[in-house]
């Protein structure tokens, strides 16, 4: 019904975030671990949702990809395991490492999340494991790796220009300057400014 929401992140919390657009604000519940991967306070995000209805509960959660949502919504499709539970999991083991844990049959992996035993990992494994295959989940984790990797790139490019632009320059002139380094993955943000520096 909802597939994403895009806006300001208007307040981060423990377990579930607010983002405002079109002047309302959506309160959706994250995995613990994608909090701690939040841009700051102001910034605007795209979060992937799914909305959770029962008599008396309406909710969202979300994800800050496709993969994390598709891999929840997989979660609870398994008998005993709610989106809390699911959010839980999701916490404690990125979608990849879910998945080869399924795949391994490695109930002591998914039993580490919250609120989870052994009886309930081993049920996630049973009825999960016919609908994971090997050779998508390795494909899966390399196109994850990927965008993480172009992320991180993006995010000290970013940082680059801001640092240009504390010093003095114009945005457009920090943007060109930056466009112009071939940033490669192990550069540190420091890397850049050098290179940077040098060519100005």
């Amino acid at each position: 019904m909802i597939a994403f929401i895009k806006g300001e992140l208007a307040e981060i919390n423990d377990n579930y975030i607010v983002i405002e657009t079109g002047n309302i604000g959506y309160e959706i519940f994250l995995p613990t671990s994608s909090i701690l991967e939040l841009p700051q306070r102001k910034s605007i995000i795209k979060i992937y949702t799914y909305l959770h209805v029962r008599e008396d509960i309406f909710c969202l959660y979300g994800f800050l990809t496709k993969d994390d949502l598709a891999i929840f919504k997989q979660l609870i499709t398994v008998n005993g395991i709610g989106p809390k539970g699911a959010l839980g999991i999701l916490s404690g083991l990125t979608a990849d490492e879910l998945r080869f844990a399924i795949l391994a049959e490695d109930s002591k992996a998914i039993s580490k999340a919250p609120g989870i035993g052994p009886k309930t990992a081993s049920k996630i494994i049973l009825e999960l494991k016919d609908k994971i295959k090997l050779d998508e989940a390795f494909e899966q984790k390399l196109e994850n790796q990927s965008a993480k990797t172009k992320d991180n790139i993006y995010g000290r490019r970013e940082e680059a220009i801001e640092a240009l632009s504390s010093l003095g320059y114009s945005t457009s002139d920090a943007f060109k300057i930056v466009n112009q380094i071939d940033i490669t993955e192990d550069m540190t943000t420091e890397d850049i400014l050098k290179l940077c520096l040098k060519r100005l």
